[in-house]
């Protein structure tokens, strides 16, 4: 039998049993389709993260602080005793002498209460910054201007603020030239950032930065800093990560043999972390929803043994006009590979309606990738054929004359 005849036979039993059919699928379509949507979730996250990671960091930039990334408690104890805090000096330290940067800037963090009118904002972040982070931050001006030099200078009560501090203070992005109070204390806003959106769900636009001198005015000089390193455009990041270690080491008295007082960040190490920490979840979560298809598998060997069992008289006749076995086992191998290659599509199909509905309606990023498409036509194909393999063969071997008998 021709290999299309038999997929135009597998289908018209798909229409001549319209519910046993979906009965018979339904296994497989739930399978490939959570297989698929599970996939495209994770393969939607890891592109997010990279995505949110480079444009934050930026692909040539080290950020120096005192712990680096940190993967457990005791990593973080560890660091907490034995590490330096890292000082606005140490910024200055590195701008004097570093030759591969292009810019250095340094970052404080702190929360406070923010304040306008009879509005009130708890629990924002407020970060110190050196001007010269303009050219460092992804965070930048849409209205007014970012803190400069002279703010920097003299220690001014003036700020950068996020939209979202904006529409909810003053019900307006137009705030510049306007008042707020940090900790009760009257600030000039100077200007609105960009605005950026969220990451899963937690916005990006609820901050105030003010210069870095004002920012140790008021919370203190004593909590360690972060100092952000831009490299050059064509430079290499490893290169600068290593000339900003050795002269960090060298300025905290460190021999050969001591272990770093100090911790790097870089969108490639968080990247890497990120995979290596949810690479293991998503082969579990991908393992746990494959069991779905082993079931939807079981249920298609069953319905094709019924089948077998019902064209006994048929596949009696075929082999008395010559069919040979050969052909009588590719006949049933290809109608269960057709019926879970039906059931692949159209678990395709609706994994991509529930990746669209994910991303439309909530924070969850998913992107169903090309190889996702591969992946359920492999896997519902590899399905029909393991499955169906000992119903097809059970059919081959039957003996003509027995199945002519049969009523």
């Amino acid at each position: 039998m021709r290999f299309l005849e038999s997929v135009f036979l597998a289908l018209s039993s798909l229409r001549a049993h319209k519910l046993r059919s979906f009965l018979t699928l339904l296994g497989v379509i739930f399978g490939v389709m959570t297989v698929v949507a599970v996939a495209a979730v994770i393969e939607g996250f890891f592109r997010y993260v990279d995505r949110t990671v480079t444009a934050d960091l930026g692909a040539n930039t080290v950020l120096l602080d005192k712990f680096g990334i940190i993967t457990s408690f005791e990593d973080f104890l560890n660091a907490n005793r034995r590490n330096k805090d890292i000082m606005l000096s140490d910024g200055q330290y590195l701008q004097e002498r570093m030759t591969l940067a292009q810019y250095i800037g340094v970052q404080g963090f702190s929360s406070a209460e923010i304040r306008a009118g009879n509005e009130k904002l708890t629990g924002i972040n407020v970060k110190g910054n050196t001007p010269n982070m303009v050219y460092i931050d992804a965070t930048q001006p849409d209205l007014g201007r970012y803190v400069n030099e002279s703010d920097n200078e003299r220690r001014r009560y003036v700020a950068l603020i996020g939209v979202e501090v904006a529409d909810k203070l003053f019900n307006t992005r137009e705030a510049v030239g306007r008042e707020i109070k940090i900790n009760g204390l009257p600030f000039e806003v100077v200007g609105v950032a960009k605005e950026r959106g969220s990451v899963f769900g937690q916005s990006q636009d609820d901050f105030v930065i003010i210069p870095i001198t004002t920012h140790q005015k008021l919370f203190g000089t004593r909590q360690s800093l972060t100092i952000s390193v831009k490299g050059y455009d064509n430079g290499n990041l490893q290169d600068l990560q290593d000339q900003v270690r050795m002269l960090m080491r060298a300025r905290h008295g460190l021999s050969y043999n001591d272990k770093d007082t100090f911790g790097f960040v870089t969108s490639e190490a968080i990247n890497n972390f990120v995979q290596a920490l949810f690479g293991i979840i998503a082969a579990v979560a991908l393992g746990v929803t494959s069991i779905s298809l082993v079931v939807g598998g079981i249920v298609i060997m069953n319905i094709m043994l019924v089948t077998v069992t019902e064209r006994t008289r048929e596949i009696g006749i075929r082999k008395s006009l010559g069919a040979r076995r050969k052909d009588i086992l590719m006949q049933f191998l290809i109608e269960s590979t057709t019926l879970s290659l039906v059931g692949g599509a159209i678990g395709l199909g609706l994994a991509y309606v529930i990746s669209w509905l994910l991303v439309k309606f909530s924070p969850i990023p998913a992107e169903l990738p090309i190889w996702a498409a591969f992946l359920a036509i492999g896997v519902s194909s590899g399905v029909g054929i393991i499955f169906g393999l000992y119903p097809a063969w059970k059919a081959a071997k039957l003996d003509p004359i027995v199945a002519l008998r049969a009523e």
